[in-house]
């Protein structure tokens, strides 16, 4: 998978796009969310924060404690105006924490998942 930044119409939007192998069905879920910046994920010395990059409602939790990830695994799904948002891991990591549970409302940059 590649993320990309898109500006349109002075709005900027984050979206990631992965391959999809002749035969393959497409996913319908859009990972392209407005944002007037893309925070980094905070680091300190006891990980990696993954923040909501926009407000929404948890819709899954696709990750546990002490779980292996790979960079652009599908660590929590936001819904955010009627869609879907796949939020991933920025980097391999073991998750540490999870901050969020299943219909829990969020707010931008509220910490999610914290990686190690």
């Amino acid at each position: 998978m590649k993320r990309y930044e898109i500006e349109i119409n002075n709005e900027v939007y984050h979206v990631t796009v992965r391959p999809i192998e002749e035969g393959q069905a497409p996913v319908q879920q859009s990972t392209a969310a407005p944002t007037e910046a893309s925070p980094a994920p905070e680091t300190s010395g006891a990980g990696t924060t993954v923040t909501a990059p926009m407000g929404g409602n948890v819709w899954k939790v696709e990750v546990q404690p002490g779980q292996a990830v790979k960079a652009g695994d599908v660590l929590v799904i936001l819904e955010a105006m009627k869609m879907e948002n796949e939020i991933v891991a920025p980097a391999d990591g073991v998750v540490q924490a999870i901050h969020v549970n299943v219909n829990d409302a969020v707010d931008t940059d509220q910490d999610l998942v914290t990686l190690g």
